[in-house]
């Protein structure tokens, strides 16, 4: 007859499937960065972990579908983070300052450069690893982006436009400094200078896309 420990319960099953699960993604992310994704096999993401082939792939079923994986886990709590930071109900020039930081300093964190740094030197020959990158990184935060700009339009406190649009032309200029930089070896990361352009480009945006000039007036009555 079977003891707990070796018959656990659904909840504590499901706990354990779960738990390793999330250290077979810690694994292979730290293999993949280390061999890239061309040499990466799931042979060798199974000796890492020090078991069975069959364990790995009762979990996995290719290499794609672990990357995948890597990928939301190393997106899904930036994602959460926004959900919180855009607050529709909080002044936008701050919203938008709290958020510009925030992804910036994370785009720009040494896993964050190293994996993007892997997709773009063999997005070549792996053009599925681009696809999966783009799904869930600059997509979803382009979509988030995108409803809570569509939010503010119908507010009033941005002008009317595509708010999908919107948000990817914020999105660019977070790419445009200090990441690029970064991404090309050029300089460290630093908060300071992160900070000041987060101010820089959420002035930017505003010009383009606001509805308050800097005194409280409507730009419309401005132009008037």
């Amino acid at each position: 007859m079977m003891t707990d420990a070796e018959n656990p319960a659904p909840g504590r099953r499901e706990t354990r499937k779960a738990e390793r699960r999330a250290a077979i993604i810690e694994i292979a992310t730290r293999v993949f960065l280390e061999n890239g994704y061309d040499r990466t096999t799931m042979s060798a993401i199974s000796e890492q972990m020090g078991g069975s082939k069959g364990t790995l792939w009762s979990y996995f079923t290719s290499k794609e579908e672990l990357f995948a994986a890597v990928l939301e886990s190393a997106t899904a709590a930036f994602r959460s983070v926004m959900t919180t930071v855009l607050d529709p109900n909080r002044a936008i020039e701050d919203v938008l300052t709290s958020f510009v930081e925030k992804f910036i300093t994370r785009i720009t964190m040494p896993d964050a450069i190293a994996l993007q740094r892997l997709i773009i030197s063999e997005v070549e020959h792996f053009p599925e690893i681009g696809r999966i990158f783009f799904e869930r990184a600059p997509g979803r935060s382009k979509a988030l982006m995108g409803d809570y700009f569509a939010g503010q339009m119908e507010a009033g406190t941005l002008r009317r436009d595509d708010p999908v649009e919107a948000a990817g032309m914020l999105l660019s200029l977070c790419t445009g400094g200090s990441h690029q930089r970064i991404m090309w070896g050029v300089e460290a990361q630093d908060a300071s200078a992160i900070r000041r352009e987060a101010s820089r480009i959420v002035a930017q945006f505003l010009r383009c896309y606001g509805t308050i000039d800097p005194t409280g007036k409507s730009r419309a009555a401005a132009l008037d």
